[in-house]
């Protein structure tokens, strides 16, 4: 007997509801966004005249494919047939009609362990072929048999959905957290997470290899970690811990990745980003291609430049160092992803550090990562990748050296605690709202702290060059001297910010922003940058001004936002034809308010704070 052929109209992708399910509904509802390992169902319309879908007899086989060169043997390639069930571990589909006989669904699983990646979907009955559409396929931490399963729901809202955090920065003994838009669900940057991979040279060199191991998450974190940084490649940010000219933009103004992102896609690598730019940028592409991912600081952070596992710092007898390889830094930024490591065994499973910093080449790249966890803090340093490295950053001994005029070094002083003074990242759930936010450690206070230089006849010496004292060599030199020819404060400033009117969807709305001058002097030059998850059109917004000198007079000044979406316990995109009422929260982000004025006395008074406010609208969509 003949197969019957289905005669299809057309397909639906069901996409708000597979959207929904599979934890992407964020990203819109203009296409299909799955993850992998998980079933989502497609709705085939069949013509009038069309013959009568039957189990067990309409045969129906469905393609997918992914890459510029689909093969099998690379899995970038795969057909299935449509049976009557599915299967959790492979590709695999399951059809039922409705009683109409008018619409056929299937049910379509994915392999958890597929390549991630653009996919097309194709339908094949005999000869005949129809092309249903195209959908992206994601890491899915919610799926056991994924490699960058998560168990802990709160941890996967946090390390996966959290479009907002924390970066750390200072020293550890006053450490101060940046607020940061990750944005990875904003339209349009998923697409630029997946140009990304397609800009490596992997990619370029051997594209049906690259996209192959894109099935593996500890090699997308490779890549990503160099395509961050633009040393070896077209890649996303130029570093820059010097002078910044004119032709960019310098690492303190950047408060998201969005702008980076969308910047890099118009016109290749921007200008520029020092190491919590590079980590933030990192964390927000591996999050919107589904990897958990939070950013971690390491205040007195290592750099080991010849891998002995010793930060050597040598000086002369004038107090000058000599020395220039080995340093430590005040804090360092990178990314910890979460992943199983096959390729080490279960023991190091879990987090997994990866640098975007160009620092030291990996295998001829400039990059580094991902290194276990588990094997850093054991001193495990034969695992892969740049595992000696990372554990040097947090656990190197610091041997500070004198080199005498007869060119005999002496070991003046030895530290095993001066690396690592604290590693920080940003609490899960402290985020959207206000009770929770209220949960922080912390009080905010408002006392100004001074830095102090010391200068021994015209020469600066750094804290490195405590070790001047009356037992060694050098105990001639005695003339040390304090100078205080800039003092540095730091406050909190008066402010409130009130939203003008009624907020709607998709409308302008403005919001008035109250500031106070704390200081008895005018402050010029003064800018603030408001920035937030579908409130600006991608765009962050910058006004400048003038505060008076009087202490208690304000500033008023009007903000014009546009809202793209409304931020609730949960963030949810709206469909733009629906129209329903009800209250909600709208989340303003304050992310960094600067102020430099100069007196007479060359003092600096700095004013920095960074808030989050959050209020109460009735919305009507």
């Amino acid at each position: 007997f003949s197969v019957p052929v289905l005669d299809i109209q057309r397909c639906d992708l069901n996409i708000e509801n597979n959207n929904r399910s599979h934890h992407t509904e964020l990203n819109g509802v203009e296409r299909l966004i799955v993850r992998r390992g998980q079933t989502f169902t497609i709705i085939l319309y069949l013509k009038p005249d069309s013959p009568e879908f039957r189990i067990g007899r309409t045969k129906l086989t469905l393609i997918a494919e992914t890459g510029p060169s689909p093969r099998r043997q690379s899995d970038t390639k795969v057909s299935f047939s449509v049976g009557d069930s599915t299967v959790d571990t492979e590709w695999s589909a399951s059809a039922i009609t409705d009683p109409s006989g008018n619409t056929v669904s299937v049910c379509i699983n994915s392999s958890p362990d597929s390549p991630i990646g653009l996919y097309s979907l194709t339908l094949t009955q005999g000869k005949q072929e129809t092309n249903l559409g195209q959908f992206v396929l994601l890491f899915n931490a919610w799926c056991s048999n994924d490699a960058v399963y998560m168990r802990n729901e709160k941890k996967r809202q946090e390390y996966v959905l959290a479009q907002t955090g924390q970066v750390y920065r200072g020293t550890h003994k006053r450490i101060r957290g940046k607020p940061w838009n990750f944005a990875q669900f904003e339209p349009g940057i998923l697409d630029i997470c997946l140009k990304i991979l397609d800009e490596n040279p992997k990619f370029l060199s051997n594209a049906d290899k690259d996209c192959s191991e894109r099935k593996n998450p500890v090699y997308v974190t490779r890549v990503l970690s160099a395509m961050i940084n633009s040393n070896d490649d077209n890649g996303v940010l130029v570093g820059n811990w010097g002078e910044i000219s004119d032709d960019g933009v310098r690492p303190t103004k950047w408060i998201g990745s969005e702008d980076i992102l969308r910047q890099w896609a118009e016109s290749g690598p921007v200008r520029y980003g020092q190491c919590w730019v590079f980590a933030a940028v990192a964390c927000t592409v591996s999050r919107a291609l589904g990897i958990p991912c939070r950013v971690v600081t390491n205040f007195g952070s290592a750099h080991d430049v010849d891998a002995n596992l010793l930060i050597e710092m040598v000086y002369n007898t004038d107090g000058e160092r000599i020395s220039h390889g080995d340093s430590i830094w005040n804090f360092h930024v990178w990314v910890e992803s979460w992943m199983t490591r096959p390729d080490l065994g279960i023991k190091y499973d879990g987090w997994q550090i990866s640098d975007p910093t160009p620092q030291e080449t990996s295998n001829g790249v400039f990059c580094c990562g991902p290194a276990s966890l588990t094997a850093t803090k054991e001193g495990e340093l034969t695992t892969v990748y740049d595992t000696p490295f990372v554990f040097a950053e947090v656990n190197a001994d610091v041997v500070t050296k004198l080199q005498l005029s007869t060119g005999k070094i002496l070991t003046v002083r030895e530290s095993t605690s001066s690396v690592g003074r604290s590693i920080s990242t940003k609490a899960q759930t402290i985020h959207c709202t206000f009770l929770d936010a209220q949960k922080r450690k912390g009080r905010c206070t408002r006392r100004p702290s001074t830095t102090t230089s010391y200068s021994r006849e015209g020469k600066n010496l750094d804290s490195t060059s405590k070790y001047f004292t009356s037992t060694n060599p050098l105990s001639s030199v005695s003339k040390l001297k304090m100078h205080n020819d800039k003092k540095h404060y730091h406050v909190n400033l008066s402010l409130s910010l009130q939203l003008m009117g009624r907020a709607r969807v998709n409308k302008p709305v403005t919001a008035e922003l109250r500031i106070k001058n704390t200081l008895p002097e005018p402050l010029k030059n003064c800018s603030f940058t408001v920035g937030g998850i579908g409130l600006t059109k991608g765009k962050s917004i910058l006004v400048r001004y003038v505060l008076s000198v009087h202490v208690l007079s304000a500033k008023l000044l009007n903000v014009h936002f546009f809202v793209l979406i409304w931020q609730c316990n949960i963030t949810i995109r709206v469909n733009m034809q629906l129209t329903i009422s009800f209250i909600n929260i709208i989340t303003f982000f304050v992310q960094r308010w600067r102020c430099e004025c100069k007196r007479r006395s060359q003092r600096q008074c700095c004013v920095e704070t960074h808030h989050r406010w959050l209020h109460s609208a009735a919305g009507e969509f």
